[in-house]
């Protein structure tokens, strides 16, 4: 049941917001200069941005009279002395971006751009929240508010890359008893879809000479979890007529553009689309199957890039959740339907390998998941006597938390600041550390409806949302620890 937001939490949230907010817009503009993604074989601890950093945030946490720990990939800034602790848990890399797809660079926080809009790579996912907690802490030290719990805000450098760092952390460390993540939605999150990667790679033949057209390249995609909005196909031996085909067709696609230029004999086609976080792929738009898609019309020939695209229309198309794909689709009630992205597709030297990103919710095993799988690309092989093979298939787990005892304490935060009356816990397709922590549930910082931009090319917070989100966790951390 919700309960009231006490006095001296609703005052000095407002204090943080009225006090606070241009230096809390001065810390985000440091700590989105550094390019935080991880690069392979190079360890957090031997990455000169991750290391810069770092740096960053301790100075910022000396600053503001904050207690600093490194732990390699994991280092906590805290407020209080207690021995129970109350953990906040969130992250510093971030994912890729393409900096020509950005007004300004993604390293450089862009306010004018977009008035109102806080424009960069990691506004939303993961540094804002960062900013976020310095100065909600930096505000519950102002007031001398006694806390009976300490305060930690745990920052991770490889969220987006590699758990196994986190995981051995939580293994041999003491953690909080309660934990709340900042890098998801509100109001409060209670269970994650289980991420998973499928990859098919199809095997590149020589074409043999003929006069009938054929694809001898498809690409797209950055990174797995990013719906992509960039994709490009090269067809051999093409003529005026395929390319009037291809532009009638074009005209009745919406939300996506394609450019078709047609040289000699032959034609290159790219699909500009919109770029999303995977774990929402209802708010992107995604280039490789409306590509795909726009060449559905010829069964094209078994080549590696043909037999590719013949792939992706028998078995994906252009739905989300995979009904065209065996018997894999399912769905939970609170959880929502599995989706499945095609999200990259890897160059190799004797094939070419297709990503696709699954976001599944409680209702089937692991395995009986795996035999769907298994089975209908098995069944689309032999039917299509296609070179394909099976490589990997990583399925992860969903993840389900319902009895944090903090639950109630958020909602009544969340419903007080927005006005949002009878607020509920949700379900996200997105999976954060909250897994990994004791009764961790996610608090933000992404409004309900609201697209989520973390993972897109176009990445931001609102001002407004950023006061808020100063407002809400000012709150929510002394509800919880006072």
């Amino acid at each position: 049941m919700a309960q009231k937001v006490s006095e001296i939490a609703e005052n000095t949230a407002e204090y943080a917001a009225k006090t606070y907010t241009k230096q809390m817009v001065e810390s985000l503009t440091e700590l989105v200069k550094h390019n935080t993604v991880a690069i392979d074989g190079v360890k957090s601890t031997e990455n000169p941005e991750h290391i810069a950093f770092k740096k960053e945030l301790e100075q910022q946490a000396a600053d503001l009279g904050l207690a600093f720990e490194d732990h390699g990939y994991v280092f906590i800034i805290s407020l209080g002395e207690s021995k129970d602790r109350v953990g906040i848990i969130t992250h510093g890399d971030i994912q890729p971006a393409n900096p020509s797809k950005w007004a300004k660079s993604p390293f450089e926080l862009d306010s004018t751009t977009e008035p109102g809009k806080l424009i960069a790579r990691g506004t939303e996912d993961d540094k804002g929240p960062i900013s976020t907690v310095l100065y909600a802490m930096k505000a519950i030290k102002d007031k001398n508010i006694p806390l009976k719990k300490r305060l930690e805000l745990y920052v991770y450098m490889a969220e987006e890359s590699d758990w196994g760092p986190l995981e051995e952390y939580v293994k041999n460390n003491e953690l909080p008893q309660i934990n709340i993540t900042t890098d998801a939605e509100y109001p409060v999150v209670t269970a994650e879809k289980g991420y998973g990667t499928l990859k098919v790679a199809f095997s590149k033949q020589s074409k043999r000479s003929s006069l009938d057209a054929y694809i001898s390249h498809f690409e797209g995609g950055y990174f797995g979890s990013q719906i992509p909005e960039d994709a490009k196909a090269t067809i051999e031996n093409a003529d005026i007529a395929l390319l009037q085909r291809l532009m009638n067709k074009v005209q009745h696609y919406q939300g996506i553009s394609f450019d078709l230029t047609l040289k000699d004999s032959q034609l290159t086609i790219t699909a500009l689309g919109k770029s999303a976080h995977s774990s929402k792929p209802e708010e992107g738009i995604n280039a490789i199957p409306y590509l795909a898609d726009l060449l559905s019309q010829t069964r094209w020939p078994n080549n590696g890039a043909g037999t590719l695209v013949n792939f992706i229309n028998d078995n994906i198309g252009l739905g989300l959740e995979g009904k065209k794909f065996g018997n894999i689709a399912y769905f939970d009630d609170f959880m929502g339907p599995m989706t499945v992205s095609p999200t990259v597709i890897k160059q190799n030297k004797s094939n070419i390998e297709l990503n696709i990103n699954i976001r599944r919710p409680r209702g089937k095993s692991e395995q009986q998941l795996r035999n769907e799988i298994n089975h209908a690309i098995a069944s689309w092989k032999l039917k299509n006597m296609a070179d394909i093979t099976e490589l990997d298939h990583y399925i992860g787990e969903p993840f389900v938390q319902g009895e944090a005892p903090q639950i109630p304490t958020l909602l009544s935060v969340f419903s007080h600041f927005t006005g949002i009356e009878n607020a509920q816990p949700i379900s996200i397709g997105g999976g954060t550390n909250s897994r990994l922590f004791p009764n961790a549930v996610s608090f933000g910082p992404s409004m309900p409806g609201a697209e989520y931009t973390g993972h897109s090319e176009h990445e931001f917070i609102t001002m407004e949302q950023f006061v808020l989100n100063l407002k809400m966790y000012t709150a929510v951390m002394i509800e919880l620890a006072k």
